[in-house]
């Protein structure tokens, strides 16, 4: 699992498994914050969290990788 920060969007991303942006076939909206990211087979690719300083502990913020 890998999580990144973009921290101009406070937007983070966690990463069940390295994935190519083609991979996604699907994006389900769970509230304005938490969007899931599916392959073909519905398996979960990954987790967009918006506001993430808001959203997520502080110890997973700090473990972030930054980017942007």
């Amino acid at each position: 699992m890998k999580i990144t920060l973009e921290k101009v969007a406070d937007a983070a991303y966690i990463y069940f498994s390295d994935i190519a942006e083609e991979e996604v076939a699907k994006t389900i909206s769970l509230n304005e914050s938490i969007n899931i990211d599916l392959d073909s087979e519905g398996r979960t690719l990954g987790m967009e969290i918006l506001n993430a300083s808001k959203n997520l502990p502080l110890s997973t913020i700090e473990s972030a990788t930054i980017i942007g």
